[in-house]
């Protein structure tokens, strides 16, 4: 310690977004106002008793950071045997969310507004999800950016304390170079093998929506690349 000030400061947390306010429509505000209470998870230090949040033993997928919620809704929707927690740090999407969830009378998904890798280490439980989405993450595609991306070696040797055997790890991305990125972060872990079964890349499965942002790309000619990667 020098001058009273440690010298070796906390460093913070890379975080892998960059938190924006942004205003909620009306509509959002009064899905908040009726469903947050019932639907809403708040952080907390300490595991979560799935069967407890859910009122049943179904499986649980998990999505990060589900952007406004339609993907997540129609999954949700369609598979009411499945139960879902979104993660998602932006106000304005998960009030679309809880509105999407209201229009479909879904009651299978609970939702937290925090970190995602908090919410991992913490909440989750070890081996408790049958599978993880993460879709259309943000690229950071600066090279000086990409010690934010999401998808690390660490982050996934948390997520293979999580994922139950024979669970999954569903990753899509339009960037090439992510999707590179994610492919040989992936391959170097001992906990997942890789779905695919020509070449190292998936076609989108059925159950993944395909969102209007994805659509539009399309019609423009980008790519998109959808990995889908097994717990040993």
């Amino acid at each position: 310690m020098t001058d009273g000030k440690p010298s070796n400061p906390p460093q913070r947390p890379i975080r892998s977004y960059v938190l924006r306010q942004g205003r909620l429509t009306k509509g959002q505000e009064r899905a908040f106002e009726r469903h947050w209470p019932r639907l809403g998870l708040a952080y907390q230090a300490a595991e979560l008793d799935f069967a407890a949040v859910f009122g049943n033993r179904n499986p649980v997928h998990l999505e990060i950071g589900f952007g406004n919620g339609e993907s997540l809704a129609t999954m949700a929707r369609d598979n009411p045997a499945q139960n879902y927690i979104g993660i998602e740090v932006h106000h304005p999407g998960v009030g679309h969310l809880l509105m999407k969830l209201e229009e479909y009378g879904c009651d299978n998904v609970r939702v937290c507004r925090h970190d995602a890798v908090e919410v991992l280490r913490d909440m989750v439980p070890d081996h408790s999800l049958a599978g993880v989405y993460l879709f259309f993450p943000d690229p950071w595609h600066k090279k000086r950016h990409h010690k934010r991306r999401i998808l690390q070696s660490d982050f996934v040797e948390l997520l293979a304390r999580k994922i139950q055997a024979g669970g999954f790890l569903h990753a899509a991305t339009d960037w090439e170079d992510y999707a590179l990125h994610m492919l040989a972060v992936l391959h170097g872990s001992s906990d997942f093998h890789n779905t695919a079964v020509e070449g190292d890349f998936v076609p989108r499965p059925d159950y993944r929506p395909l969102t209007r942002f994805e659509q539009r790309g399309l019609r423009l000619g980008h790519g998109v690349w959808d990995l889908i990667f097994e717990r040993r």
